[in-house]
């Protein structure tokens, strides 16, 4: 097949199969594309929602090809590859010339994307650190090592060269089996679980588009072992039954899969409040609080996730080092609400 695709209006190209077209979509994108692009970015696209099958979105990779299918592809313009520094303030809670630990608030993108080339954590870290750091994790991720979600606030380590890159990353890797890492965070969640402490084992994967996750069975192809450990902290117009309103919830974590502890606190019944992706068939239940919680919970604009706690062991010189980050305005406002008697 020669050249088959033709340029389009609108920055698209466009195929028509031919009679032995067959196989999945991303694998034979990717050969009649002839090394335009990865398999990798061919997937990317496809679940990004940028292919369409006889007019159809598709966002399944592995969707079987057709003869006589007709393809369409919405190719993104021409992005920056390498993030440039910008003078956005970092709350630096310990910086040496291996290591940055920073205090990440809600509403900050940890590395550029999709929708999110600058603005983000790494424009501010090129723009504090200079030249000094790691490149091992990639041009538009360099010196992380683990990520939180835009909304999640929360304690962060930031590598400053390769080396340090590596230790801190095999640290994150072993999820603290075998040394001091430690992450934990708080979460106030709608109800209370039934065990006050308890581990949810539940392999996570994705929920049918790039962004969400859903628990797994063991067996599907993207699933992976997660796991997370929760204890009640704090419960909130409690009843005579012993069931609660909302609870704050302490979280530690045994693996650090995408959105793991939103995903699995929603899996147990009890997703985080205001988070849009997997609680938001809980949002009614504000109207079961009093005034002023009631309020304060209908505008809370993100999921209450805070990342408290972080330890780990110095690449350089071996030792423990332990951070805490206090509960920031917003969540400290939503538990004062919390706590408050009805009005």
């Amino acid at each position: 097949m020669n050249d088959p695709f033709k340029q389009a209006p609108g920055n698209r190209k466009v195929l028509k199969a031919g009679d032995d077209a067959a196989g999945r979509l991303d694998a034979f994108l990717t050969e009649a594309l002839a090394g335009e692009f990865s398999r990798n970015r061919i997937k990317s696209l496809i679940e990004q929602g940028a292919v369409s099958i006889n007019g159809a979105t598709v966002t399944e990779p592995k969707r079987k090809v057709h003869p006589g299918d007709t393809f369409r592809i919405a190719l993104p313009e021409p992005e920056d590859p390498e993030p440039k520094g910008e003078a956005i303030p970092l709350d630096v809670l310990y910086e040496d010339l291996d290591l940055i630990v920073l205090m990440k608030p809600a509403g900050l993108v940890v590395h550029p994307g999709a929708g999110n080339w600058t603005g983000t954590l790494v424009n501010a870290l090129i723009h504090h650190c200079g030249d000094s750091l790691s490149g091992i994790g990639g041009v538009k991720r360099p010196g992380i090592v683990h990520r939180l979600d835009k909304d999640t606030s929360g304690v962060m380590v930031v590598a400053k060269n390769d080396a340090a890159h590596r230790h801190l990353s095999d640290q994150f890797a072993d999820h603290g089996r075998s040394g001091p890492l430690e992450r934990a965070y708080r979460a106030v969640v709608w109800g209370r679980p039934r065990q006050l402490k308890g581990r949810i084992d539940a392999p996570l994967g994705r929920a049918g588009d790039r962004t969400k996750r859903a628990v797994k069975r063991e067996d599907s192809d993207d699933a992976r072992e997660a796991i997370t450990h929760y204890e009640v902290v704090e419960r909130y117009h409690e009843k005579p039954d012993g069931t609660s309103l909302a609870s704050t919830v302490e979280c530690r974590l045994e693996t650090g899969r995408t959105h793991q502890i939103r995903v699995h606190m929603a899996h147990i019944g009890h997703p985080l409040i205001g988070d849009p992706d997997y609680g938001a068939a809980f949002r009614t239940k504000a109207n079961l609080l009093p005034e002023p919680a009631k309020a304060v919970v209908n505008r809370f604009p993100r999921q209450a996730l805070h990342a408290f706690m972080l330890q780990f062991e110095h690449p350089a010189t071996g030792e423990t080092l332990h951070f805490e980050a206090p509960m920031p305005a917003d969540m400290q406002e939503l538990i004062a609400a919390l706590r408050a008697e009805a009005s």
